[in-house]
């Protein structure tokens, strides 16, 4: 149970039965039950989104000069890179 701060005052258990029943009875202010609950999903996922499945995270080490040029061009400077990679692995199959 929560800490209480000091002076808080609590309702009696007729109080709360009542408060509960009001809450009840108002259409617009019905609680959630758990069948409620389980169809919540929710608005905003967070951190990266899930990848294709078809990549493998690694880390490479590049020169600086190389790494300068591609951030160079912008967003999507990691796709131009494993573009880069591909078409090297395509001519040299």
């Amino acid at each position: 149970m929560p800490k209480l701060k000091v002076g808080t005052i609590l309702p009696t258990a007729a109080e709360d039965a009542a408060i509960t029943a009001a809450a009840m009875a108002d259409p617009d202010a019905r609680p959630f039950t758990d069948a409620d609950w389980a169809q919540v999903k929710p608005l905003v996922r967070r951190g990266r989104p899930l990848g294709s499945g078809t990549k493998a995270q690694v880390t490479l080490r590049l020169d600086v000069d190389v790494l300068e040029k591609f951030k160079a061009s912008g967003d999507g400077w990691q796709t131009r890179i494993n573009e880069a990679l591909k078409s090297w692995v395509q001519t040299h199959a």
